[in-house]
């Protein structure tokens, strides 16, 4: 009797948690069928497709089960974090709390901070999911501590991009779950070590055509100065010319007048 109480008080359970987890309704960051170091970020979609905070703590691991994987430990985010998933909304994890995996510090993700932030809320709270899937997690591990010589690359690759969870999630499309996309400012030392060549050669060339400019101003100034000053000293050479020719003959006409003055006496 104990036995049956305990079967219908499980499938009642099942039954109550299959309802709150509509699996139509679900997405996955990284992505589908996806992962990093086994974690991926569960999220729920409602009506409208908009992402909202839909699971408790409870709820949450049931999520996890219900998909054939279990939830995430603190340690096994924290691998995920540092081969690179980072995300922007709190997920349950295994010890009872939410966490954010932050790279990076962005104001409105983890309260600014970076590493595993952390939210010690009530479990009946509301939050994302992280699960784990150990068999993705052990075939990315060993992709990359046993990397071959042909498949350098491609291991090298593996520890900074997702990696397939074929048990996970086979009808879903991929989604990126709050991560946030930041507009492109920085300028590259080529653009501006280019542009920086431009305005000098620009400047360059302006002061340039102002010196061409100058110097033939004042050459051609230089040129009016020297030919007024020639016109000048050649009329004053034309002048004293004529004075000395005028004065010897003005002296000749005094000399004859006198001449024939004396005669007349």
């Amino acid at each position: 009797m104990i036995w049956l109480s305990l079967t219908l008080l499980l499938s009642i359970t099942q039954v109550i948690s299959g309802r709150k987890i509509d699996k139509g309704h679900i997405r996955a960051f990284p992505g589908a069928n996806q992962s990093i170091a086994g974690v991926f970020q569960v999220t729920y979609y409602n009506h409208k497709n908009h992402a909202e905070y839909a699971y408790n703590a409870s709820d949450a691991r049931q999520l996890c089960l219900s998909l054939g994987v279990n939830i995430a430990s603190k340690t096994d985010v924290q691998t995920a974090l540092s081969r690179g998933l980072e995300t922007c909304r709190y997920g349950w994890i295994d010890e009872h709390f939410a966490v954010i995996p932050r790279s990076k510090a962005l104001a409105i993700c983890g309260k600014n901070q970076t590493g595993l932030v952390a939210w010690r809320a009530s479990v009946t709270k509301k939050f994302d999911v992280f699960c784990f899937n150990e068999t993705d997690a052990a075939i990315q591990l060993k992709d990359i501590t046993t990397p071959s010589p042909q498949s350098t690359s491609k291991t090298v690759s593996s520890t900074n991009t997702p990696q397939s969870t074929s048990s996970v999630f086979p009808s879903l499309t991929p989604e990126t779950l709050g991560n946030e996309v930041e507009p492109v400012r920085y300028v590259g030392k080529k653009q501006s070590s280019s542009g920086g060549k431009a305005i000098l050669i620009t400047t360059t060339c302006a002061l340039l055509l102002l010196a061409v400019i100058l110097f033939a101003y004042f050459t051609s100034n230089h040129a009016d100065i020297k030919q007024k000053q020639q016109e000048e000293y050649i009329e004053t050479e034309e002048w004293t010319c004529v004075k000395v020719v005028q004065e010897p003959q003005a002296a000749s006409e005094e000399e004859e007048s006198i001449e024939e003055s004396d005669d007349s006496s």
